[in-house]
């Protein structure tokens, strides 16, 4: 790879800012955004060069050499981006979620239901494999949504299988590491850690960063192992059998779409470690059938925003694919 200028380098860094933004939001790819910001190819690449040959390369020839032929400057610029981005945003996340969450899960949903439109029309043949992969995808998905959700979701063993699963979104575009979070239960004990890395710097409090930066090492570890394991399987099925990839990933989304879905009725709630009561089982329901203010015509707006947001990130990735 040639030498990138510290110019070039900020780039990367701003197309890594928008990817962590999309990475803390159900819906939305990490993985569209690198591809409609022309780096999806490099970044692939880039993973999959990835070896203990960087080690070896230091060692006789250098730590330049080394940065230079295994790319390490592009994946520095880009992961301080999303970093940053990420940082930045999970309190905000935690807070609406909070205080609004029927109109985020709206927005969410209809950033999903766009992007189930986007993945499926990709599908090129849905022939009888391809239906069948997509309908068994689906009701996998929905029978996730409907199972009692794991009782210590920040356990180490979790954290580090919900960083191995939710790497796929940086993997193939379409999909959000975000959703794959929620889907698992995993969200809202991500975000909340990262909240909890934030207050332990600003705060000083080493007992609150060090219990943060453990939860956030663990789901790191287990996202660079499962980067380094799917990268040549997904990219290899992506080549040789897209239509049926394809075809599961739009079932996935359907299926998980039980999950989203803005007005639920609290069957079972638990205590966290902090003592604080939240709910444990949910159902859906309808909005004549919630406790409460069920903001219908708020919520059905934001999902049109949610879903009119993916269309336009498909017309801008359109604009910038060659002809």
């Amino acid at each position: 790879m040639s030498k990138r200028t510290f110019k070039q380098s900020l780039r990367i860094t701003a197309k890594g800012l928008a990817m962590g933004a999309a990475d803390v939001v159900p819906g939305v790819s990490g993985g569209t955004i690198a591809f409609i910001s022309g780096i999806y190819e490099e970044l692939i690449t880039t993973i999959d060069s990835l070896d203990l040959g960087f080690l070896k390369t230091w060692k006789l020839e250098g730590r330049k050499k080394a940065w230079e032929v295994y790319n390490i400057g592009f994946l520095s610029s880009l992961f301080i981006g999303i970093a940053i981005s990420i940082l930045s945003l999970a309190k905000l996340i935690t807070w609406l979620l909070e205080a609004y969450s029927i109109l985020v899960w709206a927005f969410f949903f209809g950033l999903v239901i766009a992007s189930i439109i986007y993945v499926g029309k990709q599908i090129t043949n849905y022939n009888a494999k391809a239906v069948i992969a997509l309908v068994i995808a689906a009701a996998l998905s929905y029978a996730i949504t409907l199972a009692q959700p794991v009782g210590d979701t920040e356990s180490i063993w979790f954290l580090f299988l919900a960083g191995f699963i939710a790497i796929i979104a940086m993997i193939l575009p379409g999909i959000s590491g975000a959703f794959i979070l929620l889907l698992i239960g995993a969200y809202t004990t991500v975000i909340g850690a990262i909240n909890q890395f934030i207050e332990g710097i600003s705060t000083f409090n080493m007992s609150t960063l060090g219990n943060a930066a453990l939860k956030i090492g663990v789901f790191s570890i287990g996202a660079i192992t499962g980067l380094k394991v799917f990268s040549g399987v997904l990219n290899w099925m992506f080549t040789n059998h897209k239509n049926t990839t394809l075809a599961v990933l739009t079932g996935f989304m359907i299926g998980a779409l039980n999950k989203i879905w803005p007005w639920k009725e609290v069957l079972q709630y638990r205590v966290n470690r902090h003592g604080d009561k939240i709910p444990f089982i949910e159902k859906s329901i309808l909005p004549s059938g919630y406790d409460g203010d069920p903001k219908i015509f708020i919520a059905i707006l934001l999902m049109v925003i949610g879903f009119l947001v993916i269309f336009l990130l498909e017309f801008i990735a359109n604009k910038k694919s060659p002809k």
